[in-house]
Order: C-alpha cells, then sequence, then structure tokens
C-alpha cells in the first residue's frame, strides 16, 4: 500500500515541476473527442460515462509523475482516469514492483487499474521483443476498457537519446524525427520535458519512483547514450545538447509528415497492382528529384509489404530506374523482391533465386525505451 509520505505528499503545494508536467498534460486530455462538457464534469453520476484515459505505468519517475498529473487533469478535463502497468517478468521481483505501481495508482484515484503479466521470448532481440509484448498488452487494456487514448511517458531526454540512436544507425529521416507526440491511440505527452523535472515532481508530491535496473545496463545501447555520450556533448558543447537534438526531432517530423501526405497523393497516379504486389511507373519515379523518388520507393515498399528499407536497399531499388543496364532482381527483406520490367518497377513477394542480389537486412529503429 502507498506511504503515508505518499499520501501527505498529494496534498503537499504545488511546485514548478508539478505544475510544469501538469501543464504538459492538459492540453492532451483537451483534445479528447467526446469530453464532457464543463457542466457535466461536477456530475459525479455521469462519471463512469466519460471518456476513459489509461497512463502507462511503470512505477518509474517519469510514467509515475505522468500519473499523478493525469489523476489530478482528467477530472477537471471531463474524463476519467485509469493505468496498465505491465509486468514483462525479467527480474525476480517484477511481480512486486508491478503490484507497488497499481497500489500507487489506486491511491491517485486512477481507475481503473489494471495489471498484466506478459512473455517477452527475445525475438528480434529483448528491446524489441520486450517492446512488442507491452504494446500487445497496452493495445489489449485498450480495447478492454475501451480508452479514448493511452498516453505514454517518454520525456524529452528519450527523444533526444532516439535522435542519436537514428544517427548512429543511418536510419534516415523517419528515425531522426524521434517518437511522434500523437500515434493513433498512443501519446507522448512529456516530450517537452526533461526526465530531472519527472523525478523532481515524483519527489515533491512524495511519490518515491522506481530505479529500473536495465535503465544503468551498459548493455544497452541507449543506455551508454544516455549515461556517457550525452553528458559528454553536454559537457564538450555546453548545455541544451538535449533540447536541440528535441527540437531537430520535431522539424523533420514535420517535414516527415508533409512528404507523406503528398507522397500518399503521388503514388495513387503512378502505381498500379502487380501479380502478388505493386508496379510502379519508371517514367513518373524518374521525373521525380532523388528524395522524393527514394521517398516513393521506402512508402511503397512500407506501405505494401510492411518492410522497411535501409537506405542503401532504397538505392539498390532507385538503380533500376535510374542505372539500368539490364540488371537482375534485388531481394529484399521480408521475402519482397523488385525487379525492372519494361517500364515499370515491379515488387512483389517472392522466394530467393539463383542469380539473385541480397541487400543487407535493415537495423532496427529505436523506439525510446528500454526493455522493462
Amino acid at each position: 500500500m502507498p506511504s503515508e509520505q505518499q499520501s501527505a505528499g498529494r496534498r503537499r503545494r504545488l511546485t514548478p515541476p508539478i505544475a510544469d508536467v501538469r501543464r504538459a498534460v492538459r492540453p492532451v486530455l483537451a483534445a479528447v473527442e467526446g469530453r464532457a462538457a464543463p457542466k457535466a464534469r461536477t456530475e459525479t453520476l455521469d462519471a463512469t460515462a466519460r471518456p476513459l484515459v489509461l497512463v502507462a505505468l511503470s512505477g518509474g519517475a517519469d510514467s509515475l509523475a505522468l500519473a499523478a498529473a493525469t489523476a489530478f487533469e482528467a477530472p477537471r478535463a471531463g474524463l476519467r482516469a485509469g493505468a496498465v502497468v505491465v509486468d514483462h517478468g525479467l527480474q525476480d521481483a517484477s511481480a512486486d514492483v508491478a503490484a507497488a505501481a497499481s497500489d500507487i495508482a489506486r491511491a491517485l484515484g486512477l481507475d481503473p487499474v489494471l495489471v498484466r503479466r506478459v512473455e517477452v521470448t527475445g525475438e528480434g532481440g529483448p528491446e524489441a521483443s520486450a517492446r512488442a509484448a507491452r504494446y500487445a498488452a497496452l493495445d489489449a487494456a485498450a480495447d478492454e476498457t475501451d480508452a479514448a487514448l493511452v498516453l505514454l511517458g517518454h520525456t524529452l531526454d528519450d527523444q533526444a537519446e532516439t535522435v542519436l540512436l537514428g544517427l548512429a544507425r543511418g536510419s534516415g529521416t523517419a528515425s531522426l524525427a524521434g517518437m511522434p507526440a500523437r500515434a493513433g491511440r498512443y501519446a507522448r505527452p512529456l516530450l517537452g520535458i526533461r526526465r530531472a523535472t519527472t523525478r523532481q515532481a515524483c519527489l515533491d508530491a512524495g511519490l518515491t519512483p522506481w530505479d529500473d535496473p536495465h535503465n544503468s545496463d551498459p548493455a544497452y545501447a541507449r543506455v551508454r547514450v544516455r549515461e556517457r555520450l550525452l553528458p559528454e556533448l553536454e559537457a564538450e558543447l555546453g548545455p541544451g545538447v538535449a533540447e536541440a537534438l528535441a527540437r531537430t526531432a520535431e522539424q523533420l517530423r514535420e517535414d516527415d509528415d508533409a512528404f507523406s501526405s503528398q507522397i500518399d497523393e503521388v503514388v495513387e497516379e503512378i502505381c498500379e497492382p502487380a501479380e502478388a504486389g505493386i508496379a510502379v511507373s519508371v517514367g513518373a519515379l524518374s521525373a521525380n528529384p532523388a528524395a522524393l523518388r527514394q521517398r516513393i520507393i521506402r512508402h511503397v515498399v512500407a506501405g505494401e509489404f510492411g518492410v522497411s528499407l535501409t537506405r542503401s536497399q532504397t538505392l539498390e531499388v532507385a538503380r533500376l530506374v535510374t542505372d539500368w543496364r539490364g540488371q537482375g532482381p534485388i531481394d529484399l527483406p521480408g521475402g519482397v523482391r523488385a525487379r525492372r520490367e519494361g517500364g515499370r518497377i515491379i515488387v512483389q513477394n517472392s522466394g530467393p533465386r539463383a542469380g539473385s542480389r541480397n541487400a543487407e537486412a535493415p537495423a532496427p529503429l529505436p523506439e525510446g525505451e528500454s526493455p522493462s
């Protein structure tokens, strides 16, 4: 159960860190469709009919500060607020950690509070496997409760780390654009808030966050970026590096969104169905500048087959347009093959054949989360 310190902490004065986190949450909640009208917000009899938002709560400082702010702001926005605690089972005491987090959530007034134990298979690596299991559990909880929104506790520091990891891996603008503030049913209200602020907000509220040991394990690239690289950059280049990286991500995401909307329109005009795949006009691809041509190729392959291409893979396909010398088909990840046939580039599902060239598999894109 929550300690007396935690119960008393919620009656403490409003401090700047608590206020900063609440201000970050407020506009996200205000944008939820179907909120109760201002007059109805005080009518408790209608409370169960209000839309529900869920906080993905690990017990760490970021998600705990988010949960406390959401518990405060949601009723004022005409919403109900609950929490989902995902137990990855990666540590001996993980069930105890999940139980403690759920107890704090209930003490904050969140309802419902769901605890979900998941199995992390390790497929695709520990971080990717844990992430897939976590999002599956969050999706299921949102479906079960008919939640309008699921709030995630990623901060500005997480965003900066994601940009640096994407830069190191050469993952392109989609990765350098970082994590979106809103994607479907998921929202990240704290992308403009520093990690130090969320921790101080918890301390000011009398809440004791859980420190995940995975978040200090140098075996993970993200931890090395967090503990070594970013502090070194700050020391050598001066303060504000993390904020600059987050601003860069925001600008690139705006550009990427604009390109994506244009490409959606272009693709409809230059593509047509092909056997087990799709055909793209060589003439149309050739007429576009390289940046747009390569985005179209990536967009077509991702949209049709769910495969993310690296830059080198994209350029291999683009050479079927710009440097055509009769070369054979190119094998891509996921059993996808690209080949030129007259005035079309055919992209289709196909098994490996002798004589085709294999482009290297893409590096996994960072998602901004530790494995637990």
